[in-house]
């Protein structure tokens, strides 16, 4: 096991579950940058390009989505995560396993660049925590596994307090 990479792994789990408490999509955003840049450098580490690549465009992507939300800048991830996607799968050969976790990271880009109510963003995401979930799982990632059940956790806890609230 990395340490290193575990570490990474747990900065991001810890940061993440502060993010998914967040009742303004802007602060969620923020902390949920720093997480995902944390867990990219986690999955870099253990050798697993498709989330490393992933959570790295969603970190910037996050920071971005702050301020600006245009069609353009939802256009150009989509973009960007198709077309490192292409490269992994044609030119690296590597696994059917890539297109779990880019199409977690495709959901996550849509939801994070058009969506702007938090309990809309909540259930989308919970679909795509759950691919990331299992590409997780596949690539032997413990804190990317942790990761994304606390996150999971989080977002249906969050979800069902606020329909007994509401």
């Amino acid at each position: 096991m990395n340490i290193v990479a575990e570490a990474f792994g747990a900065i991001a789990v810890v940061l993440n579950f502060i993010g998914y408490r967040q009742t303004n999509v802007d602060k969620y955003l923020l902390i949920s940058a720093f997480a995902l840049a944390a867990l990219s450098a986690h999955f870099f580490m253990l050798d697993a390009m498709a989330a490393g690549v992933g959570t790295l465009l969603a970190s910037v992507r996050n920071f971005i989505a702050i301020k600006h939300r245009s069609n353009v800048i939802l256009f150009l991830f989509i973009a960007i995560n198709m077309g490192f996607l292409a490269y992994e799968w044609f030119v690296l050969n590597h696994n059917w396993i890539i297109f779990v976790a880019y199409t977690s990271s495709l959901i996550f880009t849509v939801g994070s660049l058009v969506i702007r109510n938090t309990h809309t963003i909540r259930k989308v995401f919970l679909v795509a925590e759950t691919l990331g979930l299992i590409y997780a799982i596949s690539v032997g990632s413990i804190f990317g596994t942790v990761f994304n059940v606390s996150n999971l956790i989080s977002i249906l806890s969050k979800t069902l307090s606020n329909k007994e609230n509401g």
